[in-house]
């Protein structure tokens, strides 16, 4: 993929909005520490604003749940929660989803990294850029939109990079960092796990890491399937070969958001290309289920990914 080089200052995308009162938006819980992606807060490029950061509550149309809905990033950061007793050296990036509008930092984000931690598993939270920074529908023009720079894999592999460079500072094991994705995130952890290369021109140290996570999760992930007219076969962006991490995939068959077949295309890809990979699918559950759903049997999912974490050797088997 073409790396683009110039940086944008981000306060130059800022400035229609400066003289407006700062809205409320999302605050990393305590006990954890937030830290900026990029040098002085610059970026490759700005995404398309349309006001200032803030968070809203929403509630889902299909299960009525409410969520927090984190609108205008111009400045991604990564949070980091610390693993309960100490941490196994293991760490897991979390990539919320939001179909590249938004993101939903509470139902796919904290609370994902409150499963996580209690599992001895460092969380790192991404926040990244939106709206436009991947692969989107556009309701300004109801067609769908693909951005020419992909500011939301750029992010994540700029996180990739910065987790591994800072291993020491959070008690980890740099080759023992994975990635769990949702929905457009799911799309975000595919683009990880399948480029080998950035997505943008190194701007330190912390890019000389490897950006491909060490083991994936895909959650009910959009943007991977090609449609009807190409079978099973994935999107152009995604391209898989024999170095994708080995990878956990997890969707219901009821999902009205993104068809069953995202899961089907990307496991059949992978497959073929021999990457040890497990996916589950489920009758009920939606989309957006997250860790919310307590009713049917999507809801043994975190299970099912613990084992299969200590099955890849990412989690210590119990005594």
């Amino acid at each position: 993929m073409r790396a683009f080089a110039v940086a944008v200052p981000m306060v130059l995308a800022l400035l229609p909005f400066a003289a407006m009162a700062a809205p409320a938006t999302w605050q990393p819980p305590q006990g954890t520490t937030e830290m900026p992606l990029w040098p002085d807060g610059r970026v490759m490029a700005p995404p398309k604003l349309k006001g200032p950061e803030q968070v809203r509550e929403a509630t889902s149309k299909g299960s009525g749940e409410r969520w927090a809905m984190l609108q205008n990033v111009a400045l991604p950061t990564l949070t980091v929660f610390p693993a309960k007793d100490g941490g196994n050296g293991a760490a897991v990036m979390v990539v919320p989803g939001g179909g590249y509008r938004v993101l939903a930092m509470d139902l796919e984000g904290s609370e994902i990294c409150d499963w996580l931690t209690a599992q001895g598993i460092t969380c790192a939270l991404l926040k990244y850029r939106v709206p436009a920074s991947g692969p989107n529908w556009d309701p300004d023009c109801n067609c769908r939109d693909i951005p020419a720079v992909p500011m939301a894999l750029q992010d994540a592999q700029r996180a990739m990079g910065l987790l591994r460079s800072q291993a020491g500072r959070w008690g980890i094991n740099p080759k023992r960092v994975g990635v769990i994705g949702f929905s457009a995130g799911g799309h975000v952890v595919a683009g990880l796990s399948t480029h080998a290369q950035r997505s943008y021109s190194a701007v330190d140290a912390a890019d000389a890491q490897p950006s491909r996570p060490d083991f994936a999760m895909v959650m009910y992930s959009g943007h991977l399937w090609a449609g009807h007219a190409h079978g099973l076969s994935l999107v152009d962006d995604i391209a898989v070969d024999d170095a994708v991490p080995p990878t956990f995939i997890v969707q219901a068959t009821d999902d009205a958001t993104d068809d069953v077949r995202e899961s089907l295309a990307y496991y059949r890809a992978l497959i073929d290309a021999g990457v040890p990979v497990e996916m589950h699918l489920f009758a009920r559950g939606g989309h957006a289920f997250g860790l919310r759903v307590k009713d049917a049997p999507v809801a043994e999912w975190p299970r099912l990914a613990e084992r299969w974490m200590r099955d890849i050797g990412m989690l210590p088997v119990p005594l």
